[in-house]
């Protein structure tokens, strides 16, 4: 359950038969805020969106909360697109529904510059812990992930981790010793 500010427990919903998640049918739920604390970079703050993604932000919300992010790395970084963190191979977590339109989710955030989103497998209901977040517009991506929020300070950090990164293959691994780590997540509201 997704607690907002104010104490008011807000039940994340299953998509509305017509496609559109159940939340836009009733008051709209307030932006949630966190800030990701990586280590020899600063810290990146995100404003988080319940209304369009309700399950996806709950997810992150209590992973955070509990201290999963913590210590782990982004491991994945692409210089012009995007950097992606958060995975545990040792943590056994539940999937969640992917919050995309071609998974029959109403999203309408656009993967541009500063987009937070679920990273998953080739399936639509895989993901879990990791999530990436954009450096450039790929609004190719829209409708195939479910994006949840923006970065509002710290956008050139997340470049910098990009432009540092020397992945050693063409889908953005970065050894061990060199990926970039998350000393936490905290959410602020």
């Amino acid at each position: 359950m997704l607690t907002a500010c104010g104490g008011q427990e807000n039940q994340a919903q299953e998509p509305a038969s017509d496609g559109q998640n159940a939340s836009e049918n009733a008051e709209a739920l307030p932006m949630v805020h966190a800030e990701i604390v990586i280590r020899d970079y600063g810290t990146v703050k995100l404003e988080l969106d319940p209304n369009e993604a309700p399950l996806t932000v709950e997810n992150f919300v209590n992973l955070a909360s509990g201290g999963f992010y913590d210590g782990l790395k982004f491991h994945r970084i692409m210089d012009g697109f995007m950097i992606q963190g958060g995975a545990n191979p040792d943590a056994k977590l539940e999937a969640i529904p992917g919050e995309f339109s071609s998974n029959g989710y109403e999203n309408s955030i656009s993967h541009t510059e500063g987009v937070i989103s679920m990273a998953r497998t080739n399936q639509p209901n895989s993901a879990t812990s990791q999530f990436f977040i954009t450096v450039a517009d790929d609004t190719f991506l829209d409708g195939q992930y479910a994006a949840f929020g923006h970065v509002t300070e710290g956008l050139d950090i997340c470049k910098k981790i990009a432009s540092d990164a020397k992945p050693i293959d063409d889908n953005g691994t970065i050894p061990e010793d060199q990926q970039p780590v998350i000393e936490t997540i905290t959410i602020t509201d």
